[in-house]
């Protein structure tokens, strides 16, 4: 069983964010790991990747990928780059967008935001998805991203991350974050994402954002934490697609 955290989104379009929960990796990468690049056997990512797709009624070979970068590139998906390789095959960037019914598109993170927009109306249906993390959110993943939806009424959902009681940085990074989205967002030390996040997606154009406020920190039973766990550790991930 892979329990998920699902967008109630309207139609024509399914969103998941997945948890550590119902794959076959082991040890530090138990069990539901998206991220090849981990040190774990790459035949059980692959498998993990697959049983997600199902889960969220994907075609595994159709469904696309990122070789994620912590910037701000912004990928058209296409059914020839699925989730079945090494992230290295995969184009560079942190924003995938598609027109096109029955293309999934997946992306994994390990404390950074999942996010999703959906277009409402305009000229058809398109959907995105976003790695956010502080570097791509400040190089303006958000407002790229976006720019390639068009015309039409956009809503957005961010999933699963590190909340702002753990998330503590530097000056380095809270700085330009008090002087980018308000000294609201930061919490002592501690640097509220989810808020940041929000707040540029209302910016870009959004008409409503919900919030899928689990901690990954806080919840070593149910998320993988780069910043909890260390380098040697799993990745969870979004699948989205049009029906």
């Amino acid at each position: 069983m892979i329990p998920v955290f699902r967008w109630e989104a309207p139609d024509p379009y399914e969103v998941a964010f997945s948890t550590r929960i119902g794959g076959v990796s082991d040890g530090p990468f138990e069990s539901l790991n998206l991220g090849i690049l981990t040190g774990d056997e790459p035949d059980h990512v692959i498998e993990n990747r697959r049983l997600l797709c199902e889960k969220g009624g994907a075609e595994p070979e159709r469904a696309t990928m990122l070789w994620q970068q912590h910037g701000a590139g912004v990928v058209k998906a296409t059914a020839d780059r699925g989730v079945m390789t090494a992230g290295f095959g995969h184009p560079p960037g942190d924003g995938l967008w598609t027109d096109e019914p029955g293309l999934a598109m997946m992306l994994i993170t390990a404390d950074c935001l999942p996010v999703a927009v959906a277009r409402a109306n305009g000229a058809g249906a398109a959907l995105a998805v976003l790695h956010v993390g502080w570097r791509g959110l400040l190089a303006g993943i958000v407002q790229a991203t976006l720019g390639k939806l068009g015309e039409g009424s956009l809503n957005a959902v961010i999933g699963p991350g590190i909340g702002p009681c753990c998330y503590e940085v530097g000056k380095e990074v809270a700085t330009p974050f008090m002087d980018c989205y308000g000294a609201e967002v930061l919490h002592g030390r501690n640097l509220d994402m989810y808020a940041s996040t929000e707040k540029a997606l209302y910016a870009a154009g959004c008409a409503s954002v919900e919030r899928v406020e689990v901690c990954t920190f806080c919840h070593p039973d149910l998320f993988f934490s780069h910043r909890r766990d260390g380098a040697r550790t799993g990745r969870q991930g979004i699948v989205a697609r049009i029906r």
